[in-house]
């Protein structure tokens, strides 16, 4: 698909924030914790990104070159809210919505008033009547090709997943991977956990589970289901061959709600999404978006195309501001499935993830939307060998158009260590592109301003990609 058809995809879905571009950088804040301020992705952390400003109303949390923390001066993380869709010229940001993650972390779901005030409304004592029904039809079809015939494929491979908190319980959903038990979901379903992680199978029995590996700059881990064989595992897709506009299927387990299936279409490709993790990292990633239904508990689970073959991993959604509401408001975000298999697969094979490192520094929140502007290139990294200097600023990955330090980390971070891309630069005026051969280092946690991982409280964006 042409970058063109992407952007005009984005444009035509995403709002604009002050905090964020429109549909680009929503931050979410998982199960609503705070953003915390300054940071960066694939590398070094920095500044606190605009999404994460005081009075932003917007959390942060992302997976690709960065941590888990507040998102730059833009905007969508995991359920959080989106930023606004990019134009050639930049926009002026006007404060709109919030990123939330799309974990659920509750007491209790469903109030006994709730429930009981329902029950109260049909325990009248007017007059009994008689209800009539119309005559039965055929049942939907679920072929291949519908929703139905999408749901039947994929729900036996959808899971849900309560975790033990320190306070309360976490909630998410999760993709079966291998027969054997292996179950992909988001790292923040899981992080913070200090008890058990129970795992309720579509047949809804449950089983103990425990962590395999995980990848806080992409927000993906892998679970292993004890004791258990005979699983349905979920066909990958190739999230490269989806459609801007191409209807998809969220399944999942939204507000505890098991095994619920919401439908939508993919509304655009390329969004940064960045958000905060419970232990106040920052993750961002190349995103996905979609009007599909997602809300909190949705996190972990599949978004499939109507022949069933998952495309994405939903993670985030954007809220409405001024912290009325937490649910979706038809911008959701998800990881690429491109994305997830090589991750999930390197933490099948060895129980931790890779990610790239192009080596530069520079900050979230400066810029007027016309490029990722370098301040510091890591000596001896990729981006020194191929001749990158402080000063030139980034304006594409590929094709891919950079507006500022945050894309560059999504950016980035959607590629594969060892992959050469092609990086279009300026400075002074003068444009040239560059090849750079990616390096590669250990996914163990989000990666700091100073090329190291991150520390919890940093913001992932500062540099995007440096690594140790």
């Amino acid at each position: 698909m042409s970058d063109e058809h992407r952007e005009q995809g984005r444009d035509a879905q995403a709002p604009t924030t002050e905090a964020s571009r429109t549909g680009q950088y929503p931050v979410p804040a998982y199960a609503g914790v705070a953003p915390p301020a300054g940071g960066s992705a694939y590398g070094p952390a920095a500044a606190t990104p605009a999404s994460a400003r005081p009075g932003s109303g917007m959390p942060t949390h992302g997976p690709y070159p960065g941590p888990g923390g507040p998102v730059g001066p833009h905007g969508p993380v995991p359920p959080h809210g989106p930023g606004a869709a990019r134009d050639e010229q930049p926009r002026r940001r006007n404060p709109m919505t919030n990123l939330v993650a799309a974990a659920l972390i509750a007491g209790l779901v469903g109030g006994g008033a709730g429930f009981a005030g329902a029950y109260a409304v049909l325990a009248t004592d007017s007059p009994s009547s008689t209800l009539t029904s119309a005559p039965s039809s055929p049942a939907a079809s679920t072929e291949p090709g519908t929703v139905a015939g999408a749901a039947a494929v994929a729900t036996p491979s959808t899971v849900d997943i309560r975790v033990t908190m320190a306070q309360g319980t976490a909630e998410g959903s999760g993709v079966i991977l291998t027969a054997d038990g292996n179950v992909l979901t988001n790292n923040h379903v899981v992080a913070g956990g200090s008890g058990q992680i129970t795992v309720t199978l579509a047949d809804g029995s449950e089983h103990s589970a425990s962590i395999v590996g995980t990848a806080p700059s992409y927000d993906l881990a892998v679970l292993r289901i004890d004791g258990v064989s005979g699983l349905t595992p979920a066909t990958l897709g190739n999230s490269g061959d989806v459609q801007v506009g191409q209807q998809v299927v969220a399944i999942g387990s939204p507000q505890g709600l098991t095994g619920t299936v919401t439908t939508g279409i993919v509304s655009a490709f390329d969004r940064t999404v960045a958000v905060q993790g419970e232990d106040g990292t920052a993750v961002v990633y190349n995103g996905m978006q979609t009007d599909a239904p997602i809300n909190q508990g949705n996190s972990g689970g599949p978004l499939v195309d109507l022949q069933g073959r998952v495309v994405g991993i939903n993670s985030a959604i954007a809220t409405a501001g001024g912290g009325e509401s937490t649910g979706s408001i038809g911008l959701g975000f998800a990881i690429p499935v491109d994305q997830a298999k090589r991750v999930a697969q390197e933490i099948l094979d060895s129980g931790s993830a890779t990610k790239p490192v192009l080596g530069v520094q520079g900050n979230p929140n400066a810029g007027d939307g016309s490029g990722a502007q370098i301040s510091a290139v890591e000596p001896g990294s990729a981006a020194a060998d191929a001749g990158l200097a402080a000063g030139e600023v980034v304006t594409r990955v590929d094709d891919a158009r950079v507006q500022d330090f945050a894309d560059l980390i999504a950016r980035v971070g959607a590629q594969t260590p060892g992959d050469t891309v092609t990086l279009t630069v300026t400075d002074g005026g003068a444009e040239r592109t560059v090849d750079v051969t990616l390096g590669s280092t250990p996914d163990q946690a989000a990666s700091t301003s100073s090329g190291g991982q991150g520390r919890p409280g940093q913001s992932p964006f500062g540099n995007p990609f440096g690594g140790n």
